[in-house]
């Protein structure tokens, strides 16, 4: 075997251990998004339960564009791409509102909420 092909397959298998590491990390971040996601759900829950209970709207679109405009600067600081961040952020709160809805709904009728909670007929 040549130099040269010595050279070029120790600089692939340098290359795929570069790659390994890499891929870890990535896994690592990606398991840490899921649970900060998980913790930001758990709070915005309690929100939609609080707003549910003193039937407050769903959707505060004054917050929403403050968090926005926030998430922007937050991206631009971390010299991240910002229109990705505002993306990410209006997918988040369209879930979020769509539970904050369905809590409001499960507080008016909760009848519907809880099915085994209601009188039948044949009983």
């Amino acid at each position: 075997m040549s130099a040269e092909i010595a050279s070029e397959s120790d600089d692939v298998a340098r290359a795929r251990e570069l790659l390994r590491d890499l891929r870890t990390s990535i896994d690592n971040f990606d398991a840490s998004i899921i649970y900060l996601l998980a913790e930001r759900f758990r709070a915005t829950e309690r929100v939609g339960l609080l707003k549910a209970e003193h039937k407050l709207p769903a959707a505060d679109p004054t917050r929403e564009r403050e968090q926005i405009a926030r998430l922007r600067d937050l991206a631009k600081d971390a010299k991240f791409n910002p229109d990705f961040a505002e993306k990410f952020l209006n997918f988040i709160v369209k879930e979020v509102i769509r539970h904050h809805e369905a809590a409001a709904s499960a507080q008016a009728n909760p009848e519907l909420a809880n099915p085994g909670s209601v009188q039948r007929s044949n009983d």
